[in-house]
């Protein structure tokens, strides 16, 4: 048996080389058209209760199938949100078979949406709606974690108005606005109600406000007030959009976008959170100069420059590259988590932005050069100058300009694939000095990246969200809210949760600790674990935000139903 064993393990090997010269072997056109289908199979494998990597999972989209460094056998709301809107594309695109996927989804996400949690829960005021994630059967994560986070609401919103919109144009009008709404408008309310406040960022890292968070928040409400209108429904807080999109203005400072503001962190701003903003906004109808901050618009263009720059001399892997090649590119060059790498998903978003100028330029027939985005093309044209460019024959300089910057693009994508193994798997990293795969095995984001990167690539646009007809910001920006209206989508599958009387209770403790513990409070109510002893999954953490060497203060702050007695302990 034993020697059975060896020559499988020699038979996968010479297998595993195989596959890496047929894929590396080919042109960059074959190695997209591969690693799409790989990337689209990753995700459903990732998708519970049937995908074969998330066995014991419940009806979710996990992150990877990784439990121990790192443990992301998870759902998080906005990588499921993230990853829908991708399957809700490729449907659209033709692949129907995807459609039980998203049928499947919309039910587990109501069911969610119900979930009482640290953050808080639905009734009466949608707090549980911020909630980042959850662990992969759907029950509460008590753990210590970055809360809220405002991005989910608005993905997951934007990812089932989009299939709303294909039930309307395709005969279900009954179907989107009798089960689908009422998720949607749950989110869109969270939204509306909660937007200028702050939260954690898309890196669970920073408490501020968040370039990415605002962008997508925009464009939820912006995107809600019109299948609103179509469906003959009210839309709470998407009268907020205005005001939203005069506090995007401002993250940019003169050169390029601060993804972070309204925090303590002392970082430059520069961060992939810029790039993965405007893709997810883009909309093939969008004039260049809207203020939603489109992949070409000249402000995302100097970012974008600005950014990738940044990681020019930051990883080792990228030595020597010119300017007019990409480069491999992480989250922000002052990471440190796994000692800070290349990211898979945003190396290929790099390429996606690209992509998704280009069609832009194309479908207005013009480009606009200017001083803002001026250095940005001369990197890639050096004859580049201020001015407006026509379209033209193959040889004119508009055209010229389109083969420089799709150029560009495609050598993004020959970078994630010189770092992509033989079997087409992606991480979440890979190593800033060898490329070597590292952190979560088989990220379903870094899968969903890679096929809407290859969409654009191939010319498949998501229709347009309405950004033409969205209202003007007010010139004085003002930091208001309209109260949300929530309630249990039943319809689609939500138990019909009422309004529980809940108590605000904060439990502090002085515990002097040593760096790396912890302190969790474990009890007999669900909200504190029930005893459980999966301390740390399902215990209440506390945070060590106010830890002084003069206080050593643990503290966390929860709602608890009203009337109930609580016994609980104390656990480092």
């Amino acid at each position: 048996m034993r020697f059975s064993s060896s020559v499988a393990g020699v038979l996968s090997l010479l297998c595993s080389q195989a596959v890496a010269f047929s894929l590396r072997g080919r042109d960059l056109e074959s190695f997209i058209a591969a690693e799409r289908a790989i990337a689209l199979q990753g995700v459903l494998n990732n998708i519970g209760p049937d995908g074969s990597q998330v066995a014991g999972a419940g009806n979710y989209i996990i992150a990877s199938p990784s439990k121990e460094d790192p443990d992301y056998f998870f759902t998080w709301t906005r990588d499921a949100a993230l990853t829908m809107q991708m399957i809700v594309d490729e449907f659209i695109f033709g692949n129907t078979a995807l459609e039980k996927y998203i049928d499947e989804y919309i039910k587990a996400q109501a069911i969610l949406q119900t979930v009482s949690n640290p953050s808080g829960s639905l009734l009466p005021s949608g707090l549980g709606l911020g909630e980042p994630k959850y662990l992969a059967n759907g029950q509460r994560f008590n753990g210590a974690w970055g809360r809220p986070q405002r991005d989910g609401p608005a993905l997951r919103a934007i990812a089932l108005m989009t299939y709303s919109d294909w039930l309307l144009r395709n005969g279900q009008s009954a179907k989107a606005r009798n089960i689908v709404w009422p998720v949607i408008s749950n989110d869109l309310s969270y939204v509306g109600q909660y937007w200028n406040q702050t939260g954690f960022d898309l890196w669970e890292e920073v408490q501020g406000s968040s370039f990415f968070t605002v962008q997508n928040q925009h464009r939820s409400l912006v995107q809600g007030t019109k299948l609103a209108r179509d469906l003959r429904v009210t839309c709470t807080g998407c009268d907020q959009a205005p005001q939203v999109l005069c506090f995007l203005q401002s993250f940019w400072n003169g050169k390029y976008i601060v993804s972070n503001t309204n925090t303590n962190i002392a970082r430059t701003g520069l961060d992939g959170n810029s790039i993965l903003g405007p893709i997810s906004v883009f909309d093939i109808d969008a004039y260049c100069d809207s203020l939603t901050f489109q992949p070409c618009n000249s402000k995302s263009l100097a970012n974008f420059k600005a950014v990738v720059d940044s990681f020019r001399t930051a990883y080792s892997i990228n030595a020597g590259i010119p300017k007019n090649q990409g480069v491999a590119v992480g989250r922000y060059t002052e990471d440190v988590y796994y000692n800070g790498n290349p990211w898979y998903l945003i190396t290929t978003a790099a390429a996606e932005f690209l992509y998704d100028a280009v069609a832009q330029w194309r479908a207005r027939h013009v480009l606009y050069v200017d001083e803002t985005s001026l250095a940005f093309f001369k990197d890639l044209y050096p004859d580049v100058v201020v001015r407006q460019y026509n379209s033209g024959n193959y040889n004119s300089p508009f055209e010229q300009i389109m083969r420089a910057v799709l150029a560009y693009a495609d050598s993004f994508v020959a970078v994630a694939e010189k770092y992509t193994p033989a079997s087409g798997a992606l991480a979440e990293q890979f190593n800033r000095d060898t490329g070597v795969p590292l952190s979560a095995r088989d990220l379903t984001w870094s899968y969903a990246a890679f096929v809407t990167m290859a969409e654009r690539r191939a010319g498949q646009y998501p229709r347009s969200w309405n950004t033409r007809q969205a209202a003007a910001p007010p010139a004085t920006c003002s930091a208001s809210s309209t109260p949300g209206v929530y309630a249990p989508a039943t319809a689609a599958g939500a138990p019909n949760v009422t309004i529980a009387c809940q108590i605000n209770v904060i439990f502090n403790v002085n515990a002097s600790t040593y760096f790396g513990e912890n302190v969790y409070i474990v009890g007999n109510t669900t909200e504190l674990g029930e005893w459980n002893a999966d301390v740390l999954n399902t215990a209440l953490a506390l945070s060590a935000g106010g830890y002084s060497a003069e206080r050593p203060l643990w503290s966390v702050n929860t709602f608890l139903p009203a009337g109930e007695s609580i016994s609980y302990k104390l656990a480092v």
